[in-house]
């Protein structure tokens, strides 16, 4: 799909971002959660993300750049530090899930724009997320959106093998009975996108970098969710 030209910021303060998109062949809408359905200046992923590091350098005991090296390479050969922390290490994954998660979620609050945004969306609305089932709902709760979600599939649900493996799009496609070639997927982590792109897929990248990304599998770029999806071509409701 075509993305069309990118537009001047609108007049809400809002960054710019590819507006008019034509979307009127989705009927399922599936989403990333951090630093997708609220930008990443709340700082919550950051939050996680130092709680990530602190449970990494007391596991394993390595100094902190030692430590840091470390979970580089976790994250380009897994896709996620707790891949690869389950691989060389013993430990409670539940555990793990429910320390990086404990985070303050201040600064979360529900943006009446972005709702109404969501709120036009014809079909199901689903969550797919790196993090914790836990973590998930008290987002949603926090935004405001629960109501409009029809499903929440986490890591516990990919048995702790992260997007973008394959098994775990196959898990969630499972769970949900969704039609890929039918499903928009927005997300703000450009290589989740590429597995979404070959199961046909329209997919969305979504963030402050969105705009200058040139990857060939992103069909669109939006570095605010809300504006994206207020002025997307939809399929016309059915009398």
């Amino acid at each position: 799909m075509t993305a069309e030209p990118v537009a001047a910021p609108i007049e809400t303060g809002e960054p710019a971002t590819e507006l008019s998109a034509d979307l009127t062949g989705i009927t399922t809408w599936l989403f990333d959660l951090d630093d997708t359905l609220y930008p990443p200046e709340r700082q919550i992923l950051k939050r996680v993300s130092g709680r990530i590091f602190d449970y990494m350098v007391r596991l394993t005991g390595l100094p902190e750049d030692e430590a840091r090296a470390l979970q580089l390479r976790y994250l380009t050969d897994h896709g996620a530090t707790l891949g690869g922390l389950l691989q060389d290490y013993k430990f409670d994954p539940a555990d793990f899930l429910a320390d990086v998660h404990d985070v303050p979620l201040d600064g979360l609050d529900p943006e009446p724009g972005l709702r109404l945004a969501l709120e036009r969306l014809q079909g199901p609305r689903y969550v797919f997320t790196n993090g914790s089932t836990e973590h998930g709902r008290r987002v949603l709760e926090a935004l405001g959106l629960t109501d409009l979600f029809s499903g929440l599939f986490s890591i516990e649900d990919a048995e702790l093998l992260p997007k973008p493996a394959p098994e775990t799009f196959a898990k969630m496609i499972a769970r949900f009975g969704i039609d890929p070639t039918r499903t928009a997927f927005f997300e703000d982590t450009p290589r989740n996108l590429q597995p979404a792109k070959v199961l046909g897929m329209t997919t969305v990248l979504v963030g402050p970098r969105a705009l200058t990304s040139t990857d060939a599998y992103i069909d669109f770029r939006a570095a605010a969710l809300g504006p994206f999806l207020a002025t997307a071509h939809l399929a016309e409701t059915k009398a």
